[in-house]
């Protein structure tokens, strides 16, 4: 993804919180901290499917944003940003699917490992199902002040 400027991959790949919008039932935000799992085109996150109003959200309408503006989330890093994008939800198997993004997952967050040794015990906590955006558009803050006008990359313009 050669159009996304380097410090919000750099800020995908550290961030263990990002907050994750989608567009909710009547038109309003609603918003989940969420842990976004980057592979250098697509971010992915991961959801319980029970209790979950998010997937049905993303399914009526995928456009979805992702910020990251915790700097203890992000380990420190200054830069601030909003990922808008496009999402769908992944959910052939909700006992198994969710695990084509654990490499992702273990190699941000290897406390997953703990989890999983619990996985019968917690079996509504592995019940998931995957939510993939591509992104279209970022606005980022390099020094991290957010009072400044952010900079913006968008893929249609790059292509």
């Amino acid at each position: 993804m050669s159009w996304m400027p380097e410090e919000v991959k750099e800020l995908l790949r550290t961030a263990l919180v990002g907050e994750f919008t989608v567009i909710g039932k009547h038109g309003e935000p609603v918003t989940h901290p969420l842990l976004p799992l980057w592979d250098g085109e697509r971010i992915y996150m991961t959801s319980s499917v029970s209790f979950s109003r998010k997937l049905d959200h993303i399914k009526r309408d995928p456009r979805v944003s992702l910020s990251i503006s915790d700097r203890v989330a992000s380990r420190g890093l200054e830069t601030r940003a909003t990922v808008q994008g496009t999402a769908r939800v992944i959910e052939d198997d909700p006992h198994t699917t969710w695990e084509q993004v654990l490499p992702l997952w273990r190699a941000k967050e290897p406390a997953i490992d703990f989890f999983l040794s619990k996985r019968f015990a917690l079996p509504l906590f592995f019940e998931r199902s995957i939510i993939e955006v591509t992104p279209v558009r970022v606005y980022w803050w390099p020094d991290g002040d957010t009072t400044k006008a952010p900079r913006v990359a968008d893929a249609k313009e790059a292509a």
